[in-house]
């Protein structure tokens, strides 16, 4: 069985969203961090780092038990398991891993240091976090074009749109005049796999 310990932070949904599609069976274990959930010692042995998402896998390769953390190796991790979310085509697969990368580190990356300057940052700065926003919406654009003409942006759904999903969800504010990407994200929000794992 798959333990995924979560909370609803853009890494934590990318997880959940990722364990729910691939159809594994698993359970959610909300990790409540404004309780510091995630620094409590049963937890740290999941997870040293004290950060969520993390899961455990009583029946991992070999039939080991394994612990994981970090989204974007839980979302390749369910995805490899489950055989499904990546492409068979190879130039499918590296263009999913593109844009998987992108959404799990330049996306969530920015969106993580807006969050943190507008809400536990020490000092305030308009304009430092004009600047991310700035940077977080280049990002965005970059998918709009991609998603010109295509209902996913590896032609197929797949773990790069997993990837790239809670934080477009999240950042609604960012994304006006993106037409493709507010069209996918509406296809997506549809599909009863995210639903149930933004419902995590």
């Amino acid at each position: 069985m798959i333990e995924l310990y979560m909370w609803a932070t853009g890494n934590g949904l990318r997880a959940a969203v990722g364990m729910a599609e691939s159809g594994l069976e698993h359970r959610i274990h909300k990790v409540d961090l404004s309780k510091g959930e995630h620094k409590r010692p049963e937890y740290l042995k999941i997870n040293p780092a004290g950060q969520i998402p993390a899961l455990t896998d009583s029946n991992g390769p070999g039939g080991k038990p394994l612990s994981l953390a970090q989204s974007g190796a839980i979302l390749l991790y369910a995805a490899e398991k489950s055989g499904r979310l990546l492409p068979k085509d190879p130039a499918r697969k590296a263009v999913a891993l593109q844009w998987m990368m992108m959404g799990c580190s330049d996306v969530a990356g920015n969106s993580g240091v807006i969050f943190a300057l507008e809400n536990t940052a020490p000092e305030k700065s308009a304009p430092i976090t004009d600047f991310f926003k700035a940077r977080l919406t280049n990002f965005l654009r970059n998918a709009d074009a991609r998603l010109a003409g295509r209902e996913f942006l590896a032609d197929e759904f797949s773990v790069a749109d997993i990837a790239l999903y809670p934080v477009v969800n999240q950042r609604k504010a960012l994304t006006g005049g993106m037409a493709n990407l507010n069209a996918w994200r509406e296809r997506m929000s549809a599909r009863p796999g995210v639903q149930k794992g933004m419902a995590a």
